[in-house]
């Protein structure tokens, strides 16, 4: 039995197909109100700040991703975040399974230094703070050695759906609703962005993999990275729409988080704007040579081609 926590989410509920697709038929998803993605799936409502609730939810599994998200709010972060990690942990580790914890890069230096797996962290803000206690508690319990532990780590997303990032919000939601899209702080400047399936495909792989426990992941990413600018022209030309953005300044950004909590939430992540992305996936390639990385050009068609699929 795989169990995945936190299975509502974007990155879950791509993480589940895979995992039918290629892996097994026996999954449970488990959240407070969890909903089927493959028709044979187990779910189970839990509340992963409840210790004795995610005991319940993960009782009987071989294997345990921990995919859940939280609003971007610092305090929310701040109060639950290490709670549930620690419970799902406990509960991991008493079912004797091996656990996956699906990670980001909040964590790390915002500067135009490659990040690959060893990068030190370096947390700009409560919420880089918070995932920076987060990663060390999985990373103790690697050390550890009870149970077999692995990270995968992903960049900043895009993706189909109901992907959440700055991405999405700012420049492929601004398309669909027919409105300007608008990129923060610099638009000639490599971004780094991961499309969601590939996360989820890759996370399964390494959740598969027995000699990739005991060890970090960056999960593959586009090799052709892309500016903002560039990334822009691209989504207008795959949606046919004008080729026009506007880019907003830190200031006006820090600006807006005076009036803002959305705006106030992502001043933190601001500096990571003014500076080339690097985000090195070189290990699971060399690791994973089979992997098939999706292009940019072939996420946003893959975008288009969902949105206007819904539109009829």
């Amino acid at each position: 039995m795989q169990t995945i926590l936190g299975a509502n989410g974007q990155i879950a509920q791509e993480l589940a197909r895979e995992l039918k697709r290629s892996y097994t038929d026996d999954l449970r998803l488990v959240s407070r109100s969890p909903r089927k993605v493959n028709n044979s799936d187990i779910t189970v409502a839990a509340n992963l700040l409840d210790a004795e609730q995610t005991r319940e939810a993960v009782k009987g599994s071989s294997l345990v991703y921990f995919t859940a998200g939280l609003p971007a709010d610092s305090t929310l972060w701040e109060q639950q975040f290490p709670t549930m990690l620690k419970n799902a942990l406990d509960a991991t580790r008493t079912a004797g399974a091996k656990f996956v914890y699906f990670d980001n890069t909040y964590m790390y230096p915002q500067n135009d230094n490659p990040q690959t797996e060893e990068t030190r962290f370096a947390p700009g803000g409560r919420k880089g703070k918070v995932r920076e206690l987060m990663t060390n508690m999985v990373l103790e319990e690697m050390k550890r050695k009870a149970i077999p532990v692995v990270i995968g780590r992903a960049p900043e997303f895009y993706g189909p759906a109901r992907t959440q990032s700055f991405t999405n919000a700012l420049i492929i939601d601004k398309l669909k609703a027919d409105k300007r899209p608008r990129v923060p702080v610099r638009d000639d400047k490599l971004r780094t962005l991961i499309w969601t399936p590939d996360a989820s495909r890759a996370l399964a792989v390494i959740g598969n993999t027995p000699d990739a426990f005991g060890q970090s992941w960056h999960l593959p990413c586009c090799d052709d990275r892309l500016t903002y600018k560039q990334f822009v022209s691209l989504a207008c030309e795959v949606s046919g729409k004008a080729a026009e953005y506007s880019v907003v300044s830190k200031l006006a950004l820090t600006v807006a988080g005076l009036f803002s909590k959305g705006a106030r939430e992502m001043r933190e992540l601001l500096p990571r704007y003014e500076y080339d992305n690097l985000f090195e996936s070189t290990k699971f390639k060399h690791r994973f040579p089979e992997f098939t990385v999706t292009t940019y050009r072939e996420g946003l068609e893959e975008i288009w081609r969902e949105w206007r699929g819904r539109q009829k």
